[in-house]
């Protein structure tokens, strides 16, 4: 199979996730398909980042991370929500459970959510007439030099003894979606793709209580729990940290290991 045709693949993958995860929503089967369908949505765009610039990337790019930026608040309240059910503040999970339902019928009602099926339908045609162009000749050069300017911009980042928790998590995000995308291609090693997850667990599990905080500043009925989540929040960041420096070694060993690699062939 040719890397375009595998590409294609992948996309058509996706495309039934997202099918799938749509229709549970609508359903109301579960409480995952939201979440089902936007890592459906994220694995798309880091599947299609590394190819902008060829045949109809931009724009089916663009529908996905509109998606994206749809169902952020619908799943930051599912998550919430889930948070007070387990310590059992059912008064407040419940009064927010009927502005998460018509959130979620407001997000299938979006003609944002059905541009993306519509990008998605004619996208494959798009990636055959780049590739009949001659567009993808070097595609395996470009994936490995953008997967690895990836790769050095989270180091650059870790490296910054000033780093930044939400910039460091959205790069560790975008490397091991990445690595997921173009595992033939990504300069991480499996060491380092297992201290991607660790990161980036530690590091959800921190901006979780970190949005917590903001709301809870303006919501009244979560103000009780401002100081616990402030005290979690600080906690996460610490745990953190020491998986921080060990994706950091880890992300150094593989480039050692490319270098004495090519010192001897």
């Amino acid at each position: 199979m040719s890397l375009a045709d595998a590409i294609v693949a992948h996309v058509l993958r996706l495309e039934t996730a997202l099918y799938h995860a749509r229709a549970r929503l609508e359903a109301g089967t579960d409480g995952e398909a939201l979440h089902d369908l936007r890592i459906a949505v994220r694995r798309l765009r880091s599947l299609l980042r590394p190819l902008r610039g060829k045949e109809g990337v931009v724009a089916l790019e663009q529908a996905a991370a509109a998606v994206g930026e749809l169902t952020t608040p619908a799943r930051d309240l599912e998550v919430l929500i889930e948070q007070l059910r387990k310590r059992g503040l059912l008064a407040p999970a419940s009064s927010r459970a009927a502005r998460l339902m018509a959130s979620h019928e407001e997000i299938l009602r979006s003609p944002v959510l059905q541009q993306l099926f519509d990008r998605l339908a004619a996208w494959p045609a798009d990636l055959r007439l780049a590739q009949r162009q001659g567009e993808l000749r070097r595609l395996d050069g470009l994936l490995n030099k953008r997967l690895g300017k990836l790769k050095v911009r989270l180091q650059d980042a870790l490296a910054d003894p000033q780093h930044d928790p939400h910039r460091l998590r959205l790069l560790v995000k975008r490397n091991r979606y990445a690595q997921e995308a173009y595992p033939q291609h990504s300069p991480i090693s499996a060491d380092g793709v297992l201290a991607l997850k660790a990161v980036q667990g530690a590091l959800g599990r921190w901006h979780d209580r970190y949005q917590w905080c903001l709301r809870a500043s303006q919501e009244a009925d979560l103000q009780p729990l401002r100081e616990q989540w402030k005290s979690e929040a600080v906690e996460a960041l610490q745990k953190a940290e020491g998986k921080l420096l060990l994706l950091t070694d880890a992300l150094a060993a593989k480039a050692k290991d490319r270098r004495r690699t090519k010192g001897n062939l």
